[in-house]
């Protein structure tokens, strides 16, 4: 590639995809803990209420750093659904 600039760019989207990908990590072994907490505890798997506040938490962020809050929200859904469906996993296998 000749392009110094577009190489620029794609070295940095490279470093935040691979940071996105780490954060995500953790992120899962932290609800994996909660999942498994819920389940010694007879709590549901899933908390409507909690979900509501976090996407509106993060509607109104997405809007402060000029970011669609849509998106936000499609993407903090799959994120809370997979979440959901390892603490019913989590539940199911006792």
């Amino acid at each position: 590639m000749t392009d110094d600039t577009l190489k620029g760019y794609r070295e940095s989207i490279d470093n935040i995809d691979a940071a996105l990908v780490f954060l995500l990590a953790e992120r899962f072994k932290v609800t994996q803990a909660v999942g498994r907490h819920k389940a010694q505890s007879g709590l549901p798997p899933a908390d409507p209420g909690r979900e509501a506040a976090q996407i509106g938490r993060l509607r109104e962020l997405a809007r402060s750093a000029n970011l669609d809050p849509d998106f936000s929200e499609k993407f903090l859904r799959f994120i809370i659904d997979e979440v959901i469906r390892h603490h019913e996993r989590e539940r199911a296998e006792g």
